[in-house]
């Protein structure tokens, strides 16, 4: 249950990271954009066709997203445990 937890936070956190950096990245596109206002003049008629605002997704596509980067997390996770960390044992000498 321990795996699965971290493995649920994991998805939750990248996706969030996923989103930031999506937000960020149209801010610094749009704050940054300089049109070419002569140039933008020649093809107006098919600027107005080629504009869209949004999109829709379905809200069961969040919910395998979500779900299948936990798994993926939650092998990630099951594999470091059993190839990376050292078992100590304990073997009384004598």
């Amino acid at each position: 249950m321990k795996i699965i937890l971290q493995a649920f936070i994991g998805s939750i956190i990248i996706h969030i990271i996923y989103t930031a950096y999506t937000i960020m990245g149209g801010y610094i596109k749009t704050k940054y954009y300089n049109p070419d206002i002569p140039k933008g003049w020649e093809t107006v008629d098919v600027l107005q066709n080629e504009v869209a605002f949004g999109m829709i997704i379905s809200p069961y596509f969040f919910l395998y997203s979500i779900l299948s980067v936990t798994v993926i997390c939650a092998i990630i996770l099951f594999a470091y445990e059993k190839l990376f960390k050292k078992k100590v044992s304990y073997v009384k000498k004598g």
